[in-house]
């Protein structure tokens, strides 16, 4: 299995990868506000060194209720963080973002792949930018948008209706220019789905891939974390998501978008040793 990113096709086959997450974003639902501006840039080169191969930056809260914001200010808070990465590593970067011109603009500064929530559905043009500058792409599935998702997420099969969304956005994309090898696909763990939804996504991540793509898991600090343990506190989340890690990993999951960084790096190459005895 290969994902081809703007400078670099990625070997899948054997070995997961950890993508270290970047909110530079003053309301981020576990870190709003830490990493903002010059924060930014230290804790994605702390994240890299940690382990993590792609950083992924992004500028605009998609927790549960929240409000979308202006072009601006979503350039104004990656932009700057993305010339500066780019400037002292080479580590792959993801620009987390549903706008067309932000992902424009986050590619011309170095950026390599596209993650973008609304799954290149948000934004008419963005389709067009990610065929014409050859990056990668993660297609996620959420229900709704960030403002309302979680109000009353319903879905007769969820793991039928997310199967049959990745497959009706695979042939969108490829009418659209961009190569099947670019595509990633997320399930949205968290984004309009409830907590049974949720559970029965994680119980089936070795069958909800098509054309065998890359899936991507993002549960990092998730409140079905917190559910499940009773944990109030996101940063208190940590351990769970690094069983969530392994267990992703088990079901061939291969990328794994995280907030703690060393220790899901941990999880995935002792899985991985393990694998290799089997």
């Amino acid at each position: 299995m290969q994902w081809k990113t703007r400078r670099r096709v990625i070997d899948l086959s054997q070995r997961g990868m950890v993508m270290g997450i970047i909110n530079a974003t003053p309301d981020s639902f576990s870190d709003g506000g830490e990493h903002c501006g010059e924060n930014a840039l230290s804790h994605a080169i702390k994240l890299e060194q940690e382990g993590a191969e792609i950083i992924d930056i992004g500028g605009e809260s998609t927790k549960p209720g929240s409000d979308p914001v202006s072009l601006a200010d979503e350039l104004a808070r990656v932009i700057p963080v993305i010339k500066a990465l780019r400037s002292v590593s080479d580590v792959l970067i993801s620009t987390d973002t549903s706008k067309a011109e932000v992902a424009r603009q986050a590619i011309a500064a170095g950026a390599d792949i596209v993650n973008d929530v609304t799954g290149c559905s948000g934004d008419p043009e963005m389709a067009t930018v990610c065929a014409e500058t050859g990056v990668g792409v993660v297609v996620m599935h959420m229900q709704g948008t960030p403002k309302t998702m979680q109000a009353n997420p319903s879905y007769g099969d969820v793991v039928n209706e997310v199967q049959t969304y990745f497959k009706e956005r695979l042939g969108y994309l490829k009418s659209q220019g961009v190569v099947d090898q670019a595509i990633c696909f997320d399930p949205g763990i968290g984004f309009g789905k409830s907590h049974d939804h949720n559970l029965k996504l994680l119980n089936t991540l070795d069958k909800i891939s098509i054309d065998e793509r890359p899936i991507l898991l993002g549960v990092s600090r998730k409140s079905l974390i917190g559910k499940a343990l009773d944990i109030e506190d996101p940063k208190m989340r940590d351990a769970a998501t690094t069983a969530l890690t392994a267990q992703g990993r088990l079901a061939g999951c291969m990328l794994h978008r995280v907030h703690a960084v060393r220790e899901n790096v941990d999880a995935l190459r002792m899985v991985e040793e393990v694998m290799k005895h089997a």
